[in-house]
């Protein structure tokens, strides 16, 4: 089981930028994703990101605001997210797809998960 460790959260203002990384101990074709959960909420599904960078999907909610991207020469995907609001604040999670397809956005479709980033907007 591949292991991911993400970095970069933080407290920012609304309007902002964070680049979050997530750290790989293995790379492969599977598609990658990151997740977001909120306090008393679900986790969501954010972004997803197939093998070779060719093909993303995000959820309509950072469509514009946020940029998924990955390095498989660093095993490592990022998430940079523009524009900051308020409703960004939330714990997000990298994750390693079953298979290689874009269309995954349900927790089932991933099969590891990293640890956790805090990250919080707010003036």
């Amino acid at each position: 089981q591949v292991q991911l460790v993400e970095s970069g959260g933080g407290l920012v203002q609304p309007g902002a930028s964070l680049r979050l990384s997530c750290a790989a101990s293995a790379f492969s074709t599977r598609a990658m994703g990151w997740f977001r959960q909120a306090p008393g909420k679900e986790r969501e599904f954010v972004a997803v990101i197939n093998w070779n960078g060719g093909s993303t999907r995000y959820v309509d909610s950072v469509k514009g605001r946020f940029t998924i991207s990955r390095d498989n020469v660093k095993k490592t995907v990022y998430l940079q997210m523009n524009n900051l609001k308020p409703e960004d604040t939330a714990v997000y999670y990298c994750a390693a797809a079953t298979g290689s397809s874009i269309y995954y956005d349900k927790l089932t479709d991933f099969r590891s998960w990293g640890q956790g980033t805090q990250v919080t907007v707010s003036s």
